[in-house]
């Protein structure tokens, strides 16, 4: 039996997808399964040089033999779900529909879910979160105020047609009342998800039934986290986070399966820094080496396609993403976009109103004051984008990996050197 769960470490974009892919690729990975969030999430994957976006499907889609599950803690919309799953059957990829397997008690997200997530971001002007306007937080509200639509509901009309249309009893009150808007009639909706209940019903199982079996069988299960530590709602930068629970705790939560299974849980993390959206970030760079980031690493969203905010490494979120997740390993993704810095920043600390902070203020209104604490290390000049053992990196590389890890507290397992499946090396234990 093997349960490891990957996770974001930071605030999302982190690379999971690289680091699923190379574990489902170097060992035999029977399931990969996405425990939370919706389509807002978005993995990028480079096979034989051709580059694959997954948002909603587990990345494990594309790995042949294994098994891809969303689980009970994901949001699903059917038509983004059908749309990447006719993506990926148009590009070659065989087999997707029949290696998918969707929780019967995953919520789904109706087209009103969307129009409430836009009007309300609209509404709250300069207040707004910075959602992707997809419907995941109303999906979620509904799901908590035990008004919301289970995957299983859509191949029963009564229940289907009774949930929507208390859902919207309270919805159009609001989009008629306080945003202007007009009510969404219940027929319609009922009508659009019954349209694709026959498609996704030899999809659906009980998952959780399926994944403890699997374990208990010795296979080995792979949680794939989507979003990131500092976007988790309970534990992330309140608001700006997002709806659901992306930290390992929250991977049990999702997928039905108790956390004494989990034998490894693997944070995924840039070798800088970046967010999406509102809300406080201390590293964060206004000036050329903040847009030299952005280019030379690429920082566009996968789902949102919206530009990056970059900064420098931050030890202290990289610290306290170890110890709300129980990080065994970490992975460290985008080394080589550091490349041609003398120096290279690292933000050690906190200084908040001349206060010292080594690990994660308290409350909100520190965080908003942090000021970073910097130690600068030497820096390379070398292209690394071709090694492929750790040991031929620069000497300064190598130095920054391991001051990293001794930073961090935890042991740095692999670094990404480029978008590639080969261009990862393992690290030996120090």
């Amino acid at each position: 039996m093997s349960a490891i769960i990957v996770l974001g470490a930071q605030w999302g974009d982190e690379g999971k997808g690289k680091a699923t892919d190379l574990l489902a690729t170097t060992d035999t990975i029977d399931f990969v399964v996405r425990t939370s969030g919706g389509h807002n999430a978005g993995h990028t994957i480079v096979v034989n040089g051709e580059k694959y976006a997954t948002h909603l499907l587990p990345s494990g889609i594309l790995t042949p033999g294994a098994t891809s599950v969303i689980g009970n803690g994901v949001v699903v919309s059917p038509e983004a779900l059908f749309g990447e799953i006719d993506g990926l059957l148009a590009r070659g990829v065989d087999g997707v529909e029949e290696r998918l397997v969707v929780s019967a008690n995953a919520h789904v997200i109706a087209s009103y879910h969307s129009t409430i997530d836009k009007v309300t971001e609209r509404f709250l002007g300069h207040n707004k979160i910075g959602t992707t306007g997809r419907g995941i937080g109303p999906a979620y509200a509904d799901k908590v105020n035990r008004l919301g639509i289970r995957v299983a509901d859509l191949f029963d009309e009564k229940i289907l047609s009774a949930k929507v249309e208390g859902a919207l009893d309270v919805r159009n009150h609001l989009l008629t009342k306080v945003y202007n808007r007009r009510a969404v009639e219940a027929d319609a909706v009922v009508e659009e998800l019954l349209s694709y209940a026959e498609r996704l019903r030899p999809m659906v199982a009980d998952t959780s039934l399926l994944l403890n079996r699997a374990l208990d069988d010795g296979r080995t299960v792979l949680f794939e986290g989507a979003q990131a530590t500092m976007l988790d709602v309970d534990h992330g930068t309140y608001p700006f986070v997002t709806s659901s629970n992306p930290v390992a705790g929250g991977v049990c939560v999702g997928a039905g399966v108790g956390p004494s299974r989990v034998d490894r849980v693997i944070g995924v993390i840039k070798a800088y820094t970046t967010r999406v959206g509102s809300g406080p970030f201390p590293t964060e760079l206004f000036d050329a080496d903040g847009e030299k980031l952005w280019k030379v690493g690429g920082e566009v969203g996968v789902s949102t396609g919206r530009d990056r905010r970059c900064g420098w490494y931050d030890a202290v979120i990289a610290r306290y993403a170890g110890r709300v997740n129980g990080l065994t390993e970490l992975f460290l993704t985008k080394l080589d976009v550091l490349s041609s810095w003398e120096k290279v920043p690292v933000c050690v600390a906190y200084d908040v109103d001349g206060v010292r902070h080594d690990e994660m203020p308290m409350t909100q209104t520190e965080f908003h004051h942090a000021k970073p604490v910097y130690e600068h290390l030497d820096g390379w000049w070398e292209d690394i984008s071709g090694c492929r053992e750790f040991e031929d990196l620069p000497v300064n590389a190598q130095r920054y990996v391991r001051t990293l890890e001794e930073m961090s507290g935890t042991r740095i397992w692999g670094v990404g050197v480029g978008p590639g499946r080969e261009q990862t090396l393992v690290v030996p234990p120090a």
